[in-house]
């Protein structure tokens, strides 16, 4: 029962943080329904070693419009069964949706992502937790104005994200084939450096969802996501936050690319 009460405790309290943390009157807000379909595909190449690949088809309108496009790609080394660093590189396109776009002018931008990524598990009873931390250098592209066809500049922007995860499973007390399982979690943003700008406070997530483990190499888990971003720029001398709720979908596989061939 003392897990159960740790899972109940988390969701209430970062259910409530963004709203509670935001909603004051000198800022403008914005909401959007989303929607964020994604794959995520492991390659197990030797004990230690594996490659991670990603893809996450982001949506406005639950699915209609675009939000995002976000290809990650990394090598995976795992120091200790509990302990797993990642560097890799990510390209993101943002499109302009909502009442107010992410960029000033409107306009869709590309950005390159290299990232260093820890991940630190551990089990306590029947619950699964786990810590990852992620630093990250962004070149987001910029316009100089509204008549440029391209982005004329690509700024370095400096994040760091901290994400916790509990999962349980919803019958027998380890996650095996063939089970369900509850999911929460909560992941914050910060921006640091000498481009950081309106927002330090870059964005915060909460997802809960439910899933099942088909197997060994594939899980699939689905519910509900909410999304806090708060913009880079001002509108009127105002900071300008985004409120986006909905729906989360995603696929996990690993593929075991060892030579399990017997000697």
């Amino acid at each position: 029962m003392k897990c159960y009460r740790y899972l109940f405790s988390f969701f209430f309290v970062f259910f409530l943080f963004p709203k509670e943390s935001f909603g004051q009157n000198n800022r403008i807000s914005t909401s959007n329904s989303i929607g964020w379909y994604t794959y995520f595909g492991t390659f197990k190449l030797s004990d230690k070693i594996g490659l991670h690949t990603e893809y996450q088809w982001r949506r406005a309108n639950v699915i209609t419009d675009w939000q995002q496009s976000l290809l990650r790609v990394g090598v995976n080394y795992s120091f200790r069964p509990n302990m797993l660093f990642r560097l890799g590189y990510g390209w993101v396109e943002t499109f302009p949706y909502g009442e107010y776009p992410l960029n000033g002018f409107g306009k869709q931008f590309t950005e390159h992502r290299i990232f260093q990524m820890m991940q630190l598990s551990q089990k306590e009873g029947s619950v699964d937790f786990s810590h990852r931390f992620m630093l990250e250098q962004r070149f987001v592209g910029k316009y100089s104005s509204a008549n440029s066809k391209r982005e004329d500049e690509f700024p370095l922007l400096n994040r760091i994200r901290y994400m916790f995860r509990a999962q349980v499973p919803l019958k027998g007390n380890a996650l095996k084939d063939k089970t369900p399982y509850l999911a929460v979690y909560d992941e914050v943003f910060v921006g640091f450096g000498k481009h950081v700008n309106a927002n330090v406070f870059d964005q915060n997530r909460i997802g809960v969802l439910l899933g099942y483990r088909f197997s060994n190499n594939f899980r699939l888990e689905g519910g509900y996501l909410n999304q806090t971003v708060q913009y880079g720029r001002q509108i009127n001398g105002k900071n300008v936050f985004q409120y986006n709720n909905g729906i989360i979908l995603n696929s996990n596989f690993t593929f075991d690319l060892t030579d399990k061939k017997s000697p």
